[in-house]
């Protein structure tokens, strides 16, 4: 028998509960049923599980519509299976492997990647203070430890910074950024921020405004990373997609970025234009000449510049080069020396991957001074970037100098990491262009690799009749049979009637070669199979 208690309710709410708990309930209750009461709500036991049916105020109906068209595809569907298989393997289900390895995102220390001492020996002094006194720790160390602890109110990273970060971190911001491209920066235009995302959609924010009755509209590169279809959802503006070039080692054409805006101004407003470079996922590092070239079509079609250079330390390939778009504007002189510009770098990335502490920066210059005001004025909402993350960029920015106690092993440290990464870059590559079916182009820079399938027909079939893309159906497939966990095309971008899936190139050798060995195995078996 099905009781129900009914504790406080209207006439409506009881008929709706009476339809929810199916015929013949038996009321062992009513307390106080009121049918003018303005807030109402019904509190039920239905078969000894108690829940209520008060109306919630927001529903999927009532909700930021937004959200709800938002995803990140690098954390989706896919991830989230992947993890249930892992607690299925700690509950002895058996698979046809042992382990599942998360090549879906670009975590270094997830993979095995060891932390860099220097950071870290800094980020226990400034955590521990009293280790300053510990001979073991070297002299340089104790320095950065101490000149970030006296910019912090009393003395202690446990308390709130600034909102924009730390003065000294943020002076050795733009001492770093002079290093780096020979043209003066202004320490006052450095914003700390928690990871490079924080700060890209802080920039964003600013962008929100519809100009004559058109929702504003920001260049996105196809492929592209999902934080930028996320975010541009996540503030209801529209993202205009530019392919990027395949065939030219997913080079960047101007005549495809004509297009992309001609067609955009239809039905919004361009207000932005996104460049990843080094990229993702694609791994491509710009030329300089076409960087220039972009320049130049920003400035005539008047868009703000998001530079996101998170990977500038991660340069593989002979013959390439980071230069940082600030350092080409400048260079080439008026009027493009005066154009909006947001540049970000992260400590995720690089040679450091510190993904967890969630430290990054944004450079903004040329802003206006009262848009400025604004940014300063909205990023104060957030109180101030985590500390630990200040410090840890404060560690990339400042590293040990030669003549340091620190250097050489800080150095060694460094180098290992970024070559052993040129390696992996090549061994993917190489890989996957020895497979059947399968292309990639040179993975120039960052930590990916996005390789291209050809597909059977009946695979294509099958996911169509599954209701997914085949890069998606592909994914899985590959999950379930080796417990590998890319991230399908399509949640990048690609274009149409072409496949691909993104990977990083992040595990230890050894664990990469046999992630690889796996890949290939299981592909000519998909092949067979839908052929």
């Amino acid at each position: 028998m099905t009781t129900v208690q009914l504790i406080r309710g209207s006439l409506k709410d009881t008929r709706q509960l009476l339809k929810r708990c199916g015929s013949a309930p038996h009321f062992c209750g009513v307390v106080d049923v009121s049918v003018t009461s303005p807030k109402m709500s019904v509190k039920s036991e239905v078969n000894g599980k108690s829940y209520s049916t008060c109306p919630k105020c927001v529903t999927l109906d009532t909700m930021n519509p937004a959200v709800k068209v938002m995803e990140y595809a690098v954390r989706g569907p896919l991830v989230i299976r992947a993890s249930e298989i892992e607690k299925e393997l700690e509950q002895g289900v058996k698979k046809p492997f042992k382990e599942v390895l998360k090549a879906n995102i670009g975590d270094c220390h997830a993979m095995g990647q060891v932390p860099i001492t220097f950071i870290r020996q800094v980020l226990a002094l400034v955590t521990l203070p009293e280790l300053l006194d510990d001979p073991k720790y070297p002299e340089d160390v104790k320095s950065r430890a101490r000149a970030i602890l006296a910019g912090c109110r009393g003395g202690s990273v446990g308390s709130y910074t600034d909102s924009p970060g730390i003065e000294v971190i943020r002076r050795h911001v733009a001492e770093y950024i002079e290093r780096r491209d020979g043209v003066p920066a202004d320490w006052q235009n450095v914003i700390l921020c928690a990871g490079a995302s924080d700060g890209i959609k802080a920039v964003l924010k600013l962008l929100i405004a519809s100009i004559n009755n058109k929702p504003p509209g920001v260049l996105i590169p196809i492929p592209q990373y999902p934080l930028y279809t996320a975010s541009l959802a996540e503030f209801s503006m529209t993202p205009i997609g530019y392919f990027l070039n395949e065939e030219k080692n997913w080079g960047l054409d101007i005549p495809e970025l004509e297009r992309s805006i001609s067609e955009a101004k239809k039905y919004c407003f361009p207000r932005a234009i996104v460049i990843i470079n080094p990229g993702n996922p694609t791994g491509q590092v710009l030329k300089r000449e076409n960087i220039e070239a972009i320049i130049k079509f920003a400035h005539k079609e008047k868009l703000f510049i998001f530079a996101d250079e998170v990977y500038q330390d991660n340069v593989y390939a002979d013959g390439s080069k980071f230069f940082s778009f600030k350092k080409v504007l400048t260079e080439m002189g008026e009027p493009y020396s005066k154009m909006e510009l947001a540049s970000f770098l992260s400590v995720s990335k690089g040679y450091m991957g510190e993904c967890g502490i969630r430290g990054g920066y944004t450079e903004v210059i040329n802003l206006d001074p009262d848009v400025k005001a604004m940014l300063l004025k909205s990023i104060s909402a957030m109180l101030c970037p985590t500390t630990l993350g200040q410090t840890t960029m404060d560690c990339v920015v400042n590293p040990p100098r030669e003549g340091e106690p620190s250097y050489k092993h800080y150095k060694q440290e460094k180098d290992q990491i970024l070559n052993s990464l040129k390696e992996r870059a090549k061994l993917v590559a190489d890989t996957f262009n020895s497979i059947e079916g399968m292309s990639c182009q040179p993975v120039q820079g960052a930590m990916y690799a996005f390789p291209k399938m050809e597909l059977p027909p009946k695979a294509i079939a099958k996911a169509a009749s599954l209701g997914q893309c085949p890069s998606v159906f592909y994914a899985f497939q590959l999950l379930e049979n080796t417990g590998i966990c890319i991230v399908p095309g399509a949640g990048f971008g690609q274009k149409p009637g072409t496949y691909h899936f993104r990977t990083t190139i992040l595990p230890q050798t050894e664990k990469l070669k046999n992630m690889l060995n796996q890949f290939k195995e299981f592909h000519m078996k998909f092949l067979a199979e839908y052929k």
